[in-house]
């Protein structure tokens, strides 16, 4: 399963990354890992597990616990499903790499969730630019385990759908990236992390709750809805949930009035603070900054 240096995975790839099936899964052929996959793995693992106590949520955690992921190997996607089923109904099926919109949707919408089931190369530890196995697996499928969670990105695969009927997508899409990629909740006094994009990041673990440069704004629908985000660096902004059971009002929200109301207002720029925004930390952005 080794990798060129240009080497790009399912959609992204175009044509010659698109598999026979129509949903797009393909087998994860465990056995077909390389003793240096299976390295890159651990390394990656072991890194984070050393940075997310008291950075992690519980739920994380917790997830973490349960489940077969282990620190020296890629986990068997077989095996994840088995425990996952069991106890939110979820499974997750192996894709070559990103996959269309609509074909994420449809597999969020039925409980299963695809994961990439290449892993970077090991001079990719700190930035890859398509979502692999560690960043779906270890940074995703924890929170699978919660029932909130579970019930929220089911949801959000029916959203999307109807979403892409209404010509509303990039709004839903916004939501997706600052909750469960992105996302931080408040838990036991302190600022957590639950957001899949943040936990399997060495850096951004660290950026996103001690650096003095990005705000920190309590969550808000619209305004979530408005804001773009980064997909290139760390995040200007992050927007924290009081709680993550937070996320059920949503699933439970009619969004086509929300589309028409927002699409009247104006984009926000990934780094606005606004005078009704809860400002939790307001960053001095010297971050990016520095960076332009």
């Amino acid at each position: 399963m080794d990798t060129t240096a240009t080497a790009l995975h399912g959609w992204a790839a175009g044509e010659a990354g698109r598999p026979a099936s129509p949903d797009w899964t393909i087998p994860q052929n465990w056995a077909a890992y390389t003793p240096q996959e299976h390295a890159t793995w651990a390394t990656l693992y072991r890194r984070q597990m050393a940075l997310l106590p008291g950075r992690a949520c519980d739920a994380f955690v917790d997830g973490m616990r349960r489940l077969p992921i282990e620190p020296d190997r890629i986990p068997d996607f077989e095996r994840l499903s088995e425990v996952l089923m069991r106890h939110t109904g979820w499974q997750v099926v192996a894709v070559p790499g990103l996959v269309p919109d609509d074909v994420f949707f449809e597999h969020l919408a039925h409980r299963r969730f695809p994961a990439g089931q290449f892993i970077r190369r090991a001079d990719q530890l700190d930035y890859l630019q398509e979502p692999d196995v560690f960043h779906d697996v270890f940074g995703h499928v924890p929170m699978l385990m919660h029932p909130v969670m579970a019930d929220f990105i089911q949801a959000y695969g029916h959203g999307g759908l109807r979403a892409q009927r209404l010509g509303a997508l990039e709004m839903l899409a916004r939501v997706y990236w600052y909750t469960v990629e992105f996302g931080l909740v408040r838990e036991a006094g302190a600022l957590r992390i639950y957001g899949a994009g943040i936990v399997s990041s060495a850096s951004e673990s660290r950026f996103c709750l001690e650096s003095p440069s990005p705000h920190r704004l309590g969550f808000d629908l619209a305004r979530v809805m408005r804001t773009r985000y980064r997909i290139d660096d760390f995040q200007q902004t992050y927007f924290v949930l009081d709680r993550l059971e937070d996320l059920l009002r949503l699933a439970e929200i009619d969004f086509a009035p929300l589309y028409e109301q927002v699409g009247r207002l104006d984009t926000l720029p990934a780094d606005a603070v606004l005078p009704t925004d809860a400002v939790i930390s307001r960053g001095d952005g010297r971050y990016h900054q520095q960076r332009v």
